[in-house]
């Protein structure tokens, strides 16, 4: 390579009032590019807060389906119990009843003689 100048090639030297407009031009585009670049970072930062709070939701759904499905077996439990508990109650008045009715028969028969 030769150490000539581009003037001595026959190529007119750029004034210098073109190259401080390129330049200035080269540091609004690199301005720009960075500013570019940063708003990227943001979004992709953004994307993988949205990405985490969507996991999250989904193991939050996951965990109240599990208790959705554990109270239902639960209330149906309970559902059962309370029949029979009630068939129970409802066997014991009518043992109740009886036993009332008998003794209150009892007693009008032995009035009566």
């Amino acid at each position: 390579m030769n150490d000539h100048s581009a003037s001595h090639l026959g190529i007119p030297e750029p004034a210098s009032s073109e190259v401080d407009a390129a330049t200035r031009r080269l540091l609004v585009a690199l301005d720009a590019l960075e500013s570019a670049v940063e708003r990227r970072r943001d979004a992709d930062r953004n994307e993988n807060e949205l990405a985490s709070r969507i996991q999250a939701l989904g193991a939050d759904r996951s965990r109240l389906a599990d208790e959705l499905d554990g109270s239902l077996v639960k209330s149906r439990r309970l559902e059962r119990a309370n029949r029979e508990i009630a068939e129970r109650l409802d066997a014991a008045i009518g043992t109740i009843r009886a036993v009332l009715d008998e003794g209150a028969a009892l007693d009008e028969g032995e009035e009566d003689s």
